[in-house]
């Protein structure tokens, strides 16, 4: 079992290790926040919504420059320096005692967390060699998922006590494993600095990138699929179903689980950019079955039907998050210069973000208030994605070679 989550030794397994740790945290802390904002600090739900919607807004923009700096003062102490922040971060919410305080924290957690994720995949890139990294990333997802479940379970402990110390204690853990990550993020080998970008040209070179601007709209789109288990399919089940409300709990089990034991082997079908792309748009075709399905399970007033096709549609869904996982990973890496990987993973990150951000509103909308129509919409727009992703890619590509060869003839007088 535990060839499948971690991996082999050396720096991936450190790698897997440092966000184990976060995981234990961020997952009693998923399961607790929203009860501590509203419960114990007093704000409303929609409070609590905005400050979210606009941290992670402001987190989505300053990945970039906050990869920019790992590529420059070295991935490893980039990174170690931002899971410190992270943690500082999320220990300010002990001291929130107003709204205003709530916005200032939470942009501060976000822009942290999305800095952090660029800083880590920056270093992963100049750790594991190429041909590695998507099987890497693999094992850290599938690590990161069983770190998850068991923080969910601790968060859950928390929520029986429902007391104002069993929460404290949830968030001074989480803030605790971030420094936790950060020591072992520090045993790593040293990623040299990457030099500063030649006079003439921008240092973040990745905001000019349209090839890559577009693969990373496309994969915006397919991580819309990050608030439905969270938010949106419980709302599904308990008012558009006849499925008992405990459902909810075995779609989440099933998919924590299925990510930890699979997601690794899913990622071995992915050796390059063709295969990546082949991928993606598998997983858009499979994502669009997982909506139908979710669409039918609201037909009928059978408890053992709904169900039935709630289980299936769930088991799509995983199928399809893992494999738009594996060939979004290839492609997010193998398309970013070695030197800028920071810049450009934190502007691939930013997808997260914007999903996080506009994900819950957008989805609530189309699907709980338009219903089955919805969930057909939705899987129109995941297969559309994962389509187009091929052809943005092979331009990607044909942008490269192209920037690859005009290179040495601008150097060509200086000869």
């Amino acid at each position: 079992m535990s060839s499948r989550i971690l991996p082999p030794s050396g720096p991936p397994r450190v790698l897997a290790l440092a966000q184990l740790a976060n995981a234990f945290g961020d997952g009693a802390y998923y399961v607790c926040s929203a009860l501590y904002f509203t419960r114990i600090v007093g704000l409303s739900p929609t409070q609590v919504g905005f400050a979210l919607t606009l941290g992670w807004a402001l987190g989505s923009v300053a990945g970039v420059p906050l990869g920019h700096l790992a590529d420059r003062w070295g991935a490893r102490g980039t990174a170690a320096l931002l899971a410190v922040a992270t943690g500082a971060a999320v220990g300010s919410f002990l001291s929130v005692t107003s709204f205003a305080l709530f916005i200032l924290v939470a942009c501060l957690y976000a822009c942290c967390q999305c800095g952090l994720g660029a800083a880590r995949q920056a270093l992963l890139a100049g750790l594991v060699d190429k041909a590695r990294r998507t099987g890497v990333r693999a094992h850290l997802q599938a690590t990161v998922n069983a770190g998850l479940a068991v923080g969910a379970a601790l968060g859950g402990l928390a929520l029986h006590l429902d007391t104002r110390q069993a929460y404290l204690a949830v968030f001074a853990m989480d803030a605790l494993s971030f420094l936790v990550s950060a020591l072992v993020l520090l045993r790593l080998p040293a990623v040299p600095p990457s030099p500063p970008a030649p006079a003439g040209e921008p240092a973040l070179a990745v905001l000019r990138d349209r090839p890559y601007a577009l693969i990373s709209l496309l994969n915006m789109i397919m991580l819309l699929y990050m608030p439905l288990l969270s938010l949106v399919i419980p709302l599904w089940i308990v008012q558009r179903t006849a499925a008992p409300s405990w459902t909810v709990s075995a779609l989440l089990v099933l998919n924590t689980l299925s990510v930890v034991l699979f997601q690794v082997r899913v990622a071995r079908r992915v050796t390059g950019l063709s295969t990546a792309s082949r991928s993606v748009r598998q997983a858009g075709l499979v994502m669009l079955a997982s909506c139908v399905v979710f669409a039918l399970s609201a037909a009928g007033s059978s408890a053992w039907a709904a169900g039935a096709a709630l289980l299936v549609a769930a088991c799509l869904q995983v199928l399809g998050e893992m494999m738009h996982a594996a060939g979004a990973w290839e492609v997010g890496f193998d398309l970013a210069p070695q030197d800028r990987q920071g810049q450009y993973q934190g502007f691939f990150g930013a997808g997260t973000a914007v999903a996080r951000m506009l994900g819950p509103l957008l989805l609530t909308t189309l699907i709980i208030t338009w219903g089955p129509p919805g969930w057909l919409l939705l899987g129109g727009l995941f297969l559309l994605a994962g389509s187009a992703m091929g052809p943005a890619v092979r331009w990607a590509e044909r942008n490269r070679a192209a920037v690859s060869t005009a290179v040495p003839l601008r150097q060509a007088p200086s000869l």
